[in-house]
Order: structure tokens, then C-alpha cells, then sequence
């Protein structure tokens, strides 16, 4: 498992200032990243990834400084990312997909095949990707993420587009993943599955840390409630 640690990162556009002096430890287990739209979620997610470059701050992984290094060279150390957009590769097949991450692995016909099934799409194996539904591109995205095997795996709002049973389902599938020796942190709106499967959850308000807990201490917290839950 990988320990993340984020350290007085700070993201400024111009004279807007996005995310502002945020530190914050992501153990192993589940973490949840929640807040208002607009509190600064996937811009930190961009600097965990390796896509942005902070303002200040840095980037840790397990004790090593990331913070000038590239998405591909952080993906070669363990790290992996869904998007809030999805972007998966339209004119091919879902298989294709998972398969073109797969590239550098032996077999990558069968293992795409079973991390298709995994993740609960296979059926939608042979479709071209951009004629799926929502939910199953969400599905789709963390197959290919999962093609890498990382040890640190971001997603960002990966329960967009499911039901109430694939939200479980998929629930129980990050504890899978915990349980193999993953880190898991996920941007997410969907208040019963971070609150059901996170075990620490980091809450952001206007680009700062507003606190960070347990579910039960973040349902709690009176800020909390005012700033997002209601």
C-alpha cells in the first residue's frame, strides 16, 4: 500500500487562488476528498497526478518527493486516476480499451476480459465505448485504471451514472481492492457511499481543508453540515 502525503499545496489561476495551503495524510484504506462545487477537489486531484504543478507545496509518496515528477512517471510509481470527465476512447470497443492500457502486460486479451468482469461491464464488452451508458464509462475508466496496477488509485466522481445497486456493488469493490494492498482516494458527491465505505474523509471548503475524520466525525461536524451536508 502507498501513503500519500500532501503538504502546503497551494494552486493559485492568476489572482484566484483554487486550493490554498491544504496539507493532508492519505493512509491506506479508502479516503474520501468531498466539498461544495468549486472547493477545489479535482485541481488537488491535477497536482496529486502529476498534471498541474502547485503554486507551493508538495507531493509525497511514500516519503519520496513526486513533486516535480510527470503523470507517466508517477504512473510508473504506482498511481493511477479516473476523471470527472470521461475519457475513455469513443470509436472503440470497451474490450479495446481496457486492452490498449494493457499494452506492456502478457496475455492483455484475457486480462482485460477479466478486469472487465471485475468491474461488472463485460456484457458491454464488444460495444464501442461512447455508445455505453454513463455508469458503465464510469466502470470502464477504472478497468483501465486498474490495467496498471497501481498501488495509489484516484478517482473522481466514479459513482456518476450508477444506480443505488451498482453504487454498492461498487462500494464493495473498493474494499476489494484495500484488501489487495491498494490506497483508494475519491472525489465523490454521493454522501451514502462515502459516509458506507471511506475510512477518512478530508473535506474541502473555498480551496482550504475544512477538517478531516472519520464518517461518523465528519457528519458531526457543525462546519461541515453548514458548508455541504445541510
Amino acid at each position: 500500500m502507498s501513503t500519500l502525503r500532501v503538504e502546503g499545496v497551494t494552486v493559485r489561476f492568476g489572482e484566484v487562488t483554487a486550493v490554498n495551503d491544504v496539507s493532508l495524510t492519505v493512509s491506506p484504506g479508502v479516503t474520501g476528498l468531498i466539498g461544495p462545487n468549486g472547493a477545489g477537489k479535482t485541481t488537488l486531484f491535477d497536482v496529486i497526478s502529476g498534471l498541474r504543478r502547485p503554486s507551493a507545496g508538495r507531493v509525497l509518496l511514500d516519503d519520496a518527493d513526486i513533486t516535480a515528477k510527470g503523470p507517466h512517471q508517477r504512473s510508473r510509481l504506482g498511481v493511477a486516476r479516473t476523471f470527472q470527465r470521461l475519457e475513455v476512447f469513443g470509436s472503440l470497443t470497451v474490450w479495446e480499451n481496457v486492452v490498449v492500457a494493457l499494452e506492456s502486460r502478457r496475455r492483455p486479451a484475457r486480462l482485460a476480459s477479466g478486469l472487465l468482469a471485475r468491474v461488472g461491464i463485460a456484457e458491454f464488452a464488444a460495444n464501442q465505448a461512447d455508445t455505453v451508458p454513463t455508469g458503465a464509462a464510469r466502470l470502464l475508466e477504472l478497468a483501465r485504471a486498474l490495467a496498471t496496477d497501481p498501488s495509489l488509485l484516484l478517482l473522481d466522481e466514479p459513482s456518476s451514472g450508477l444506480d443505488r445497486a451498482e453504487t454498492d456493488a461498487f462500494g464493495a469493490l473498493l474494499r476489494e481492492l484495500v484488501d489487495e494492498g491498494r490506497s483508494v482516494v475519491l472525489v465523490e458527491h454521493d454522501m451514502d457511499l462515502v459516509m458506507g465505505y471511506c475510512d477518512v474523509v478530508h473535506v474541502l471548503n473555498l480551496g482550504s481543508l475544512l477538517t478531516s475524520g472519520t464518517p461518523a466525525e465528519i457528519r458531526e461536524h457543525a462546519g461541515v453540515r453548514e458548508a455541504y451536508l445541510g
